[in-house]
């Protein structure tokens, strides 16, 4: 037995359409590949996440090659491409920009002088070693994509994108980014060790560590037309009710939260997450090679897009519970339909099922 979801009210992107814009795509995958070794997945989810337009935050360990990664995207989208290593005495107007006075034929005048945060990919490298008050600097430019100073408002290039790097808030010389600052970041990826396999190709390939540099740049045109089809790929309703009805129960006392939400999370995910998960299965699904979104989306995404937006209580640090394991439990528990179906019934959702 089966029951048919809502279908779209406009037409689908057709298969070559979709397949034009998988194969874009796969470029870029194949050329993140060879940069870092090891990493397919992350390679996927940092691509989603910049065709979701959103920004992304990678945390791990000095070494394992976030700065690598995010120079060579840069490479392979051909977008302007700035770095800010963030230092403890880095200041605001370090980032923005500053009014410097000019001598002009006529005198003297205040002269705007452009930060590096006027660029196509501005990479924050090592963000939580800046103080708050430079952290906070960003926090407009990342939600308005604009710069006010002195009253005067300026827009960023499009496209913008924040790809940040952080190390572990146990290592000396760090400081917590601010939950604000944390909510505008549509990903938090964390990078793990790579296998000895994989440290093995490193050391055979890669000549003092230097990878190779990008051979296959996407043109401007590449990348715009990536994004036209991210702007036509199809959100069912029942999906998009799965994804507000998994955020809310991020909340304690929420109609569908968990024992564990309600026991260990103090705040849980903001509208923005919702709106996060939403853009992001969209290119979770195009990346997979179909027009619409299904549920299998929204579980591959709902970590990356959650883990830095649950505040956590003392209780959850005592009993050393992660915001990972308790987004793992509510997508265990919640039933993805709503519908309270029997275990035979079957879902279908664009041509695919997925079990209710």
């Amino acid at each position: 037995m089966s029951i048919s979801l809502a279908q779209p009210s406009a037409a689908l992107m057709q298969p070559e359409e979709v397949a034009a814009a998988v194969a874009l795509a796969g470029r870029v995958l194949g050329q993140m590949d060879q940069v870092l070794l090891g990493r397919n997945r992350l390679h996927r989810l940092v691509l989603a996440g910049i065709l979701s337009r959103g920004h992304i935050l990678l945390e791990g360990l000095p070494g394992v090659g976030k700065t690598a990664m995010i120079k060579a995207l840069g490479q392979i989208l051909s977008l302007q491409f700035r770095r800010v290593q963030f230092t403890p005495d880095l200041m605001p107007s370090d980032i923005l920009g500053t009014h410097i006075l000019r001598e002009t034929g006529g005198g003297r005048e205040m002269t705007f002088q452009p930060g590096p945060v006027f660029t196509n990919i501005l990479l924050a490298d090592e963000i939580n070693r800046a103080s708050p008050k430079t952290q906070s600097a960003l926090l407009e430019a990342m939600q308005e994509r604009s710069v006010t100073l002195l009253g005067h408002t300026r827009e960023l290039p499009e496209p913008f994108f924040v790809l940040a790097s952080q190390n572990p808030i146990e290592l000396e010389g760090t400081y917590p980014l601010p939950e604000a600052q944390l909510d505008r970041f549509l990903f938090k990826l964390i990078l793990s060790d790579v296998s000895a396999e994989v440290l093995e190709d490193i050391i055979s390939t890669r000549r003092r560590g230097i990878p190779p540099v990008p051979s296959e740049p996407l043109s401007a045109q590449d990348l715009s037309r990536l994004f036209e089809a991210m702007d036509r790929m199809y959100l069912p309703r029942a999906v998009a009710r799965y994804i507000s009805r998994l955020v809310a129960a991020t909340h304690p006392g929420g109609r569908e939260a968990t024992a564990e939400v309600n026991a260990y999370v103090t705040y849980g995910a903001s509208p923005r997450a919702a709106i996060a998960m939403g853009e992001a299965s969209r290119a979770r699904a195009l990346l997979a090679g179909r027009p619409t979104v299904g549920f299998e989306d929204v579980r591959v995404v709902a970590t990356p897009v959650m883990i830095h937006r649950l505040i956590l209580n003392y209780k959850a640090r005592f009993d050393q519970v992660g915001q990972a394991a308790i987004i793992q439990g509510l997508l265990d528990s919640l039933d993805e339909a709503g519908l309270g179906l029997p275990a035979d019934v079957q879902v279908e959702t664009a041509g695919r099922e997925s079990r209710a």
